[in-house]
């Protein structure tokens, strides 16, 4: 079921949902958490869409807020959009156009239609505030979530984020790497239990991961990470290749397939194993899941990340895989 609410208010929507709960048409028991969806109107239906299939997982009231971009108090209004049913998965969505001036007070827009007593997820699927926490949506929300490689400099971005970073502050960078963090950890808990003298990342140009996965191993190995770009497009972004160099033999895992990648041990077959590129889905569900602050971010965006970082030096490669690949 969906409502159109042209020209509206905030008290109105909120009559609006009230009515449908009494109707029976919706009602905000079981819902665990309120999310709020902060993006411009070419960004509302993919973040929908991603939020909508995470609230299977996580039924939550999802307010979307739009902005038009403009402060022109010309036209200034409100349009609101109110689904429920088959049209808002596990949850209901709230849809707040705000044209103009009307823009101008998003924690104003969106307090009135807040579940009680349940935790605030905010989510900037494009351009992100500066100070996450201190932003009008960002001070009432338990989890930020925002994602670096839709920032016009992700590097910059991430520097930003560790010179501002709050407990409770994520990005999808960083969520990304989960399942190839989870690999990693793995194949150093097995034998021959050598050192890490060395060890090299290749990934996209452009792709922040590569910056947070060398940043990470650098912490947990205390060894130096080069960084090795390649030229893949936009539709193939992130991380190619990991490196782990020991005196026994290298380790490596490269991926030649979207969801799959070839891991290559000394004395061991070289075999496939699952890495499939983690859909907004699949980040968003994470980060919902867990609400309580993730340290170990905290501790590589702040230790490697602040005003005083170096752009890394990085090797560019003209060919899209490491010279391992296929071997």
């Amino acid at each position: 079921m969906i409502i159109d609410l042209p020209n509206t208010s905030v008290s109105k929507v909120s009559k609006s949902l009230i009515q449908l709960r009494e109707q029976g048409g919706a009602v905000a028991l079981g819902r665990v958490l309120t999310l709020i969806i902060e993006t411009d109107f070419k960004g509302i239906e993919t973040a929908i869409q991603a939020a909508n299939d995470a609230s299977r997982e996580h039924p939550c009231r999802i307010i979307v807020l739009a902005d038009d971009n403009t402060k022109s108090k010309k036209d200034a209004r409100l349009d609101a959009q109110i689904r429920v049913g088959g049209d808002a998965g596990a949850s209901e969505v709230i849809i707040l156009r705000a044209y103009g001036e009307a823009a101008s007070d998003p924690e104003g827009l969106v307090t009135g239609l807040l579940l009680p007593d349940a935790p605030v997820v905010v989510w900037w699927p494009g351009a992100a505030p500066e100070h996450l926490a201190k932003s009008p949506l960002g001070r009432i929300a338990t989890r930020r979530i925002t994602d670096a490689a839709n920032q016009k400099d992700p590097f910059a971005f991430l520097c930003q984020l560790g010179k501002h970073y709050t407990p409770g502050d994520s990005d999808f960078a960083w969520t990304r790497l989960t399942l190839l963090r989870q690999q990693l950890a793995t194949i150093l808990d097995q034998p021959p239990y050598d050192s890490i003298i060395a060890a090299e990342v290749t990934g996209a140009i452009d792709s922040p991961s590569t910056d947070l996965l060398a940043a990470w191993l650098e912490l947990k190995l205390k060894v130096q990470v080069k960084q090795i770009r390649t030229p893949r497009g936009k539709s193939d972004n992130g991380i190619y290749a990991v490196r782990l160099i020991r005196k026994s033999g290298d380790i490596e895992i490269v991926r030649n397939q979207p969801d799959v990648a070839t891991l290559i041990q000394p004395t061991q077959p070289t075999r496939d194993v699952a890495l499939p590129r983690r859909s907004l889905r699949d980040c968003l569900s994470e980060d919902m899941r867990r609400l309580d602050p993730d340290d170990l971010f905290g501790v590589v965006i702040t230790k490697r990340f602040n005003a005083k970082a170096v752009r890394p030096k990085v090797t560019k490669r003209t060919s899209g895989l490491p010279k391992t690949a296929g071997k």
